[in-house]
């Protein structure tokens, strides 16, 4: 049997490992970096027909990242549970963003109020958001690089909680402190504050004061339903850094 020159075999392992790393770096990925001073359990849920990623749930201690892959053409919302306890079956409950008192949210979404960080992939340009349309949990930021276009910043930066008005606080067991913020909508469950019925589309459906408050503190964000034209961002072929508690 013919012996495989070593320069020759050398080269052929090269290219390779090169197109392996080629094939790795032209995959979308989202890194999920945890910068508050508390746990983070992020919830991942793809949109209907798209897979489950990282089992939809997982602990993201602080200061620590998790990378996910993206298939292409990949859509989801991804939120940031916190104040969670879970045994070691994965079963328990968050204070705030539990996917029904599991660890793996295997596709649920998670109970409002929670801060989302939506995107969707094209072939063209992705497209990417946070909405506070479910209401506040936690400051979340989405910043893409190594991509073209316009590629801009999304998020809420601003600590909600500490301006919530009453009538949507939600409280912590002990009454102390506000760890969550209801939309209007979740709170009050009318047309006009959830954009439904006559309401329903973007001529009638309009700011009120309560989605004025979170514009006001998140103007990169998502207020009410039909805040699209200051709400989605756009860029293609980029990578992307989702980060909780940017402003810490």
């Amino acid at each position: 049997m013919a012996v495989m020159p070593r320069p020759l075999l050398s080269f052929l392992l090269l290219s390779i490992l090169i197109l392996h790393i080629s094939v790795e770096v032209s995959g979308t990925t989202m890194t999920l970096y945890n910068k508050c001073s508390h746990p983070v359990w992020p919830g991942i849920q793809p949109s209907a027909g798209k897979p489950i990623l990282a089992r939809g749930g997982f602990k993201l201690p602080p200061n620590k990242s998790y990378t996910l892959k993206l298939p292409a053409g990949w859509s989801g919302r991804v939120w940031g549970r916190h104040g969670c306890s879970f045994n070691a079956a994965g079963r328990g409950r968050c204070a705030t963003g539990d996917c029904g008192g599991s660890l793996f949210c295997n596709g649920l979404g998670g109970a409002p109020p929670a801060t989302l960080a939506e995107i969707t992939l094209g072939n063209d340009q992705d497209f990417y958001d946070v909405s506070l349309v479910d209401g506040y949990n936690l400051a979340i930021s989405i910043t893409p690089f190594r991509g073209s276009g316009k590629c801009s910043y999304a998020g809420c930066v601003s600590d909600l909680n500490m301006m919530c008005p009453v009538g949507l606080q939600v409280r912590s067991h002990d009454k102390k402190r506000v760890v969550a913020c209801k939309s209007a909508c979740f709170a009050f469950n009318s047309p006009r504050y959830c954009c439904t019925g006559s309401f329903g589309n973007p001529q009638s459906c309009k700011p009120t004061a309560y989605s004025r408050i979170f514009k006001a503190a998140c103007p990169k964000a998502y207020s009410y339903a039909y805040d699209d034209p200051t709400s989605i961002a756009t860029c293609t072929g980029g990578n992307y850094l989702l980060t909780f508690c940017p402003h810490h």
